[in-house]
């Protein structure tokens, strides 16, 4: 995604320092990623995309990509803090969630070798902060990312999307005690 407008938001927010937020998408294939920068009020959409790792690789080589991915873009942006998507799942498939928190794993270790904070927020409390329902399909938040953003057209693929959603609901919790 291209750099692109910034959105001006009011009151407290006009008032603090600027603020880097790397938001995370965690994926075992596909991990979206979104860094935006919220200064003198203001969204703006710094860069966005995926880090992918190869489909039948080992999972040691897959985590390996991952971490190395997430390194060069936690050295290039240096964040504030990194927002990431606490893990969920449906008690029907325990191996994707396992299999999701180490790919999480390796984002947090990454995060913490740079010294960035991480903040976990639940899916289901993004998508309340967005778009005000909790269980918003894919197609919402994109619009929502896109309004909030101030974009052309909306962010795909949907990793990239939940990644700066979760970054926009990072800055909101952290910087709204009312939302939290």
């Amino acid at each position: 995604m291209n750099p692109t407008a910034a959105v001006k938001l009011g009151g407290a927010a006009a008032n603090q320092p600027p603020v880097t937020i790397l938001g995370i998408d965690p994926g075992l294939n596909t991990s979206g990623y979104g860094v935006i920068r919220v200064q003198k009020g203001q969204f703006q959409l710094i860069e966005a995309g995926i880090v992918r790792s190869k489909a039948k690789a080992a999972i040691e080589d897959k985590l390996l990509e991952i971490h190395t991915g997430m390194t060069e873009i936690l050295q290039q942006h240096r964040p504030d803090f990194m927002a990431i998507e606490q893990l969920f799942t449906h008690y029907s498939r325990p191996t994707t969630a396992i299999l999701m928190g180490h790919a999480r794993g390796v984002i947090c270790l990454a995060a913490g070798s740079a010294g960035v904070p991480v903040k976990s927020f639940e899916p289901t409390r993004v998508k309340k902060v967005m778009t005000g329902n909790g269980h918003a399909p894919k197609s919402q938040m994109q619009l929502a990312v896109k309004l909030q953003l101030k974009l052309h057209e909306v962010p795909e693929p949907a990793d990239i999307a939940d990644a700066l959603a979760i970054a926009i609901c990072g800055f909101h919790l952290s910087h709204n005690p009312l939302l939290a």
